[in-house]
């Protein structure tokens, strides 16, 4: 039983509740950096960075600052590893056995072990086979003839970073004799000082004093390269709380491929993704902005299903339009369609005019494109039960080529016959919620489809009757206008009713087209609007409004 006449403001007592809750909270600052805690000295050697300073650091104050200092280092890098590579191309050059560094994947940072007279042992790591070992030999030439410019010694408590991070584990525990070892030694470049100091903290106390945009993704990129999921989750959730604006949201789909990969960080990927999506959901309005955008906001926009485009036809070519701007050369612009815009693009709801118009397109290799078009008219030709069936498995997965976007002119199934005489038949479907944003005069467009070379659309209105009493939903066919040209046309309208569910005609008709000229009926169901969107709706099944016209050219 503890002691309860002892002082309450006995400073072991106030010690003892800060270790208390601390401990509970798993928050060790206490044991950071004190001898008294810690079981190992880690030896931090700064080198010389290609053309960083700290001041570069300070000045950054916008992503754009640091983003562009970033690439410039490692720009620079690239170079200065290509330099020492000229350099000793032919000279037989050999690590001693004073150090052999265990360097990361991507070659920033290397580390070594010391035993307990501080002298360098070697500590070795295989190797990945390929390509990935001899850049990292690359990269361990390039740290080699850099300058160390300062060293920083702390004590560690191994099981404290062993549990925040695998690579730490890894470390202390692979069995090795260097594992044993009292002190370890870091070396990284100057630009991640700071950023490591910040997850050494973190590691310890779980939160971070950094709080801008720059310093949270140098954090959060040093916690990946040392494996400290933790940290990357934090310093996602932080960024994700920081105002976002089109820079900052391409900047984090920018990321090294590692750290977008991590499972950590996808909250903050998604995020900027919905913000690109919604911000140029009318791509119209920002066309100019828009065209300079690079792929991975590109691919943002697409993937939306709220992007509001007339048809599918006018994402195509859109799409057609950025990729020849930002890939000039065909081949590229081949490679970049087929491996990553195409799977955007959803074929099913293209008119069957733009596939045809797919299928002689240079930009995309004929294999491809046929292709993409055979599965957009086998889709076309399902029973739409099936359609709705294709849809929902889709919409689960990041491939959504099956579901229908909210277009602004609604898409259409058409079934042509050129004898005995030209026909065609137009099946337009209509959702309950689609009709009711009608209320109270709006209007809604089909895509455009065509008879005998000229170009129709239907359209629903939500109107006044004739006498002006009430609300009504009307159902007109226009022609779209090209010059002064006449164009005769018998039509029918029909729609499925309850119970049957079969198609009964609403209205029949003729009428010499002229360009821009449209006719129909204000009242297709002879029934006030409150009628016709009510719950018991002879028109409305599962939801939906089936809507068939029928035009035959006159002769």
């Amino acid at each position: 039983m503890k002691n309860m006449s002892r002082d309450l403001f006995d400073p072991r007592t106030v010690m003892d509740s800060e270790y208390d809750r601390s401990a509970k909270e798993g928050n060790f600052a206490f044991a950071f950096n004190d001898s008294n805690f810690s079981d190992r000295v880690l030896r931090i050697e700064i080198m010389a960075g290609p053309s960083y300073s700290k001041s570069d650091a300070d000045g950054c104050c916008s992503l754009f600052d640091w983003a562009r200092n970033r690439k410039r280092r490692r720009e620079d890098l690239k170079k200065d590893v290509q330099i020492d590579n000229d350099t000793i191309e032919g000279e037989d050059v050999t690590v001693g056995p004073e150090e052999q560094v265990l360097h990361q994947s991507d070659g920033d940072d290397v580390l070594a072990c010391e035993n307990d007279d501080e002298e360098a042992v070697a500590m070795i790591e295989e190797l990945p086979s390929g390509d990935e070992g001899t850049n990292s030999n690359d990269s361990l030439w390039s740290m080699e003839c850099s300058t160390i410019v300062s060293v920083k010694t702390l004590h560690i408590s191994s099981p404290i970073l062993a549990a925040k991070s695998p690579f730490f584990y890894k470390l202390f525990s692979n069995g090795m004799r260097e594992s044993e070892q009292r002190h370890v030694t870091l070396r990284i470049n100057a630009s991640e000082e700071d950023a490591l100091n910040e997850l050494l903290n973190f590691m310890y106390n779980n939160t971070l004093s950094a709080n801008t945009a720059p310093a949270l993704l140098d954090v959060l990129m040093a916690a990946d390269k040392f494996e400290v999921a933790s940290c990357m989750r934090y310093c996602s959730r932080q960024l994700r709380n920081l105002p976002m604006n089109p820079e900052s949201a391409l900047l984090y789909l920018d990321l090294p491929s590692s750290v977008l990969m991590a499972e950590a960080v996808q909250p903050l990927t998604d995020a900027a993704k919905q913000y690109l999506a919604e911000r140029y959901k009318d791509i119209t309005k920002f066309q100019e902005e828009v065209m300079g955008l690079p792929i991975a906001g590109i691919e943002a926009i697409l993937a939306s299903d709220d992007l509001q485009v007339a048809s599918e036809d006018a994402v195509y070519d859109f799409v057609l339009k950025w990729s020849r701007s930002q890939y000039p050369k065909l081949e590229e612009r081949r490679e970049i369609l087929a491996s990553h815009l195409a799977r955007y693009i959803r074929f099913p709801y293209m008119t069957c005019r733009k596939l045809r118009k797919v299928l002689s397109c240079p930009d995309f290799d004929h294999e491809v494109s046929s292709k993409l078009v055979l599965e957009a008219l086998f889709f076309k030709a399902e029973a739409p039960h099936r359609q709705r069936i294709l849809a929902a498995e889709e919409s689960a997965s990041t491939n959504r080529r099956f579901l229908e976007r909210a277009y602004k002119y609604r898409p259409v199934k058409v079934v042509e016959f050129e004898l005995p005489r030209q026909q065609c038949v137009v099946y337009l479907d209509l959702k309950r919620e689609e009709c009711a944003n009608l209320f109270p005069s709006g209007r809604v467009y089909s895509q455009a489809f065509h008879l005998g070379g000229q170009g129709f659309f239907l359209s629903a209105h939500c109107n006044m009757d004739q006498q002006s009493s009430f609300h009504c939903f009307g159902l007109f066919l226009g022609m779209q206008e090209k010059g002064s040209v006449t164009f005769a046309v018998d039509y029918e309208f029909a729609a499925r009713s309850k119970p049957t569910e079969e198609f009964q005609s609403k209205y029949k008709g003729n009428y010499t087209f002229m360009g821009g000229k449209a006719v129909g009926y204000r009242n297709l169901f002879g029934i006030p609007w409150t009628s016709f969107m009510a719950e018991d709706s002879l028109y409305f099944i599962n939801g939906i409004l089936h809507l068939r016209a029928e035009l035959t050219i006159r002769h």
